[in-house]
């Protein structure tokens, strides 16, 4: 089992990059998902409710946030502001009004950019437990091409077109598992000096309908197919790992995955 591509979504529900290799801390990926924009409200944004965020694609350069040819230093430290991810209530470092007026030109709405505060402890839930920046529930998500192309093959049965895997937005992708949601039943793996540990699965929202090229909502693939055998006992439907860091380290691409302990 070889990790086959790395994925940091610096700013919460943006568009990713995959990366040749990445520090891996108790959040996760770093940078992942450490940023986010919020309304005026200081409510959290997301494709839920805006899918043209997926054609943002912000990049972390030199500390500093580029997009669309300009670049706004990052704000590590500063006032706090409150800030609300689902139930959770924290806050955010603003990062300023030219930051705040491109994101709110491109998606044509009044929005903040924050990122997460130095000193932010942010717990999780699940069967392992940890810390995270902004990211829906757990550190990292994990998903294997075999599942990827389990779901295709019955979304072509279907008369569909098949998905590629930016629809669900992994931060580590495994290839070389022969059978489908291998990931489901590992419970702790280590892939070079980083040790991760099984939290939950992903239940899935409507996110995987939006195409993340053109930040289009592209339904009802893959979530029609996903409902015909891979459906939650308390609703909606599954695909993918979320995983807590048990133990921080530097992860590759192309760095064997092994696998420490199964689900009985």
């Amino acid at each position: 089992m070889i990790v086959s591509d790395l994925v940091v979504y610096p700013v919460k529900g943006c568009g990713g990059y995959s990366v040749a290799f990445s520090a891996v801390e108790p959040t996760g990926l770093r940078d992942d998902r450490m940023m986010m924009l919020v309304d005026d409200d200081g409510l959290f944004l997301s494709q839920r409710k805006v899918p043209e965020m997926a054609a943002l694609r912000p990049s972390l350069v030199d500390s500093a946030l580029s997009i669309g040819g300009e670049s706004f230093p990052v704000v590590v430290d500063g006032p706090r502001v409150p800030v609300v991810v689902h139930v959770w209530h924290g806050t955010g470092i603003d990062q300023g009004d030219a930051a705040a007026a491109y994101f709110s030109d491109a998606l044509g709405r009044s929005v903040r950019l924050v990122r997460t505060p130095p000193d932010i402890h942010r717990e999780t839930t699940g069967e392992t437990t940890g810390v995270i920046g902004y990211a829906d529930g757990n550190a990292l998500l994990v998903l294997s091409l075999s599942s990827l192309d389990g779901l295709n093959e019955r979304i072509l049965e279907r008369g569909g077109d098949p998905v590629p895997m930016n629809r669900f937005r992994p931060n580590v992708v495994v290839s070389g598992w022969p059978e489908p949601h291998t990931e489901d039943r590992v419970r702790r793996a280590a892939i070079g000096d980083v040790e991760l540990a099984y939290a939950k699965d992903c239940v899935r929202c409507a996110v995987p309908m939006v195409d993340q090229e053109t930040g289009v909502k592209n339904g009802p693939e893959p979530i029609r197919s996903l409902a015909t055998y891979r459906r939650d006992p308390d609703g909606g439907v599954t695909f993918g790992m979320k995983a807590q860091v048990v133990r921080t380290g530097v992860i590759n691409v192309g760095d064997e995955l092994d696998v420490l302990e199964w689900r009985d």
